[in-house]
């Protein structure tokens, strides 16, 4: 059974940081891509960062600077370091695997951006 959980998210201030995780089961984790989505209500999902099997890392531009996302294929885990973090950053947060044939997707993580 494949499983992403993932952690982290909450209320913060601007400028301030968090760091997400999001934990998978089920798969051979070093085998896929992995990246961090997010989505505001009634807007489309965006890319906000992804890390391949091999370390390559691509960011959205309205990210780059502020969040890092790294991975450790030992735990099974991927990270998205946020700092500086904006307003606009306000959404909820989804983990993604992509494999050569299928893609799995976390229940979202809520991250609220606000003084």
């Amino acid at each position: 059974q494949v499983q992403l959980v993932e952690s982290g998210g909450g209320l913060v201030q601007p400028g301030g940081s968090l760091r997400l995780s999001c934990a998978a089961s089920g798969f051979i984790f070093s085998n896929y891509a992995m990246g961090w989505y997010r989505q505001v209500r009634g807007k489309q999902r965006e890319l906000v960062a992804l890390i391949t099997r091999g370390g390559t890392i691509t960011d959205a531009d309205s990210v780059k600077g502020r969040f890092t996302i790294s991975r450790d294929n030992a735990k099974n885990t991927v990270y998205l370091q946020m700092n500086s973090l904006k307003p606009e950053d306000t959404a909820v947060y989804y983990c993604n695997a992509a494999g050569p044939y299928r893609s799995y997707w976390g229940q979202g993580t809520q991250v609220t951006v606000s003084s």
